[in-house]
């Protein structure tokens, strides 16, 4: 066991000192692409946001995007353009001007292989953390191609102050159309049902889905494609709701 160990804390030490030359350097140009990402947004006071959307960075400094937004259960969509700035370090910030925020600054963190980012809202009065995934190589829209996702959500329905969870596991067959089963939890009571439904998806990797769990209301959902196309970044889109969630290979 000792000599294992050893061997085991050689080797973290010898990859420790070949990767640290080219981990370590970042530049706006390794923030480039698109990504998909979420953050959720208590605000002040008792206003609670969650928001998923899609960032598209030009690799110069520049972003623009879309977004869907809960909050308080009032669902909105938007866009906004931005600037941001990638140090050596792989620390960053980044700054969006939106229709329901004006100049929200961010301060971010690029992963080790530059494939998403952890984000903090830097703005006083403000409790938003968040994360980025980026959307990779793929080819969306309704392409024959069949997935099959584990999924789970965590929210809160204003309409009944309870609190929702789910958690399951949906097909989706290529061509729009959804079926399933998922567990549900809604104000501490489960339920394992069947689902089905159907979803849109376009050629920019966004989408929406509604889809419908057997003795529960009808739900619609936005969603953005990330991971090359194995991750889905989703929120609920019916008012009075704040339910975002992810879906998975």
């Amino acid at each position: 066991m000792r000599f294992q160990t050893i061997t085991v804390a050689v080797l973290v030490a010898t990859s420790m000192i070949a990767v640290r030359p080219a981990s370590a350097v970042c530049s706006n140009a390794t923030f480039s692409g698109v990504y998909g990402y979420y953050h959720g947004r208590p605000g002040g006071g008792s206003t609670i946001t969650a928001v998923v959307g899609q960032i598209t960075s030009d690799g110069k400094g520049d972003l623009s995007g879309v977004w869907t937004m809960s909050s308080n259960g009032t669902i909105s969509r938007g866009s906004f353009d931005g600037t941001y700035s990638i140090a050596a370090n792989c620390t960053g910030t980044m700054t969006f001007a939106t229709e329901d925020t004006s100049n929200a600054h961010f301060n971010i963190t690029l992963d080790d292989a530059h494939h998403g980012f952890q984000m903090m809202q830097s703005d006083n009065g403000f409790a938003q953390p968040g994360f980025g995934l980026a959307q990779g190589t793929v080819t969306c829209g309704l392409t024959g191609k069949k997935a099959t996702l584990a999924t789970n959500f965590l929210g809160f329905l204003f309409s009944t102050s309870q609190i929702e969870a789910i958690s399951g596991q949906v097909k989706l067959n290529g061509l729009g159309s959804i079926s399933g089963t998922e567990t549900l939890s809604v104000g501490g009571t489960i339920s394992t049902v069947p689902v089905t439904g159907t979803y849109t998806e376009g050629s920019d990797c966004r989408g929406s889905a509604q889809i419908t769990p057997s003795g529960f209301p009808v739900t619609n959902f936005d969603f953005v494609v990330v991971n090359g196309g194995k991750e889905l970044l989703l929120i609920e889109t019916d008012n009075t709701t704040l339910v975002p969630g992810t879906a998975q290979q």
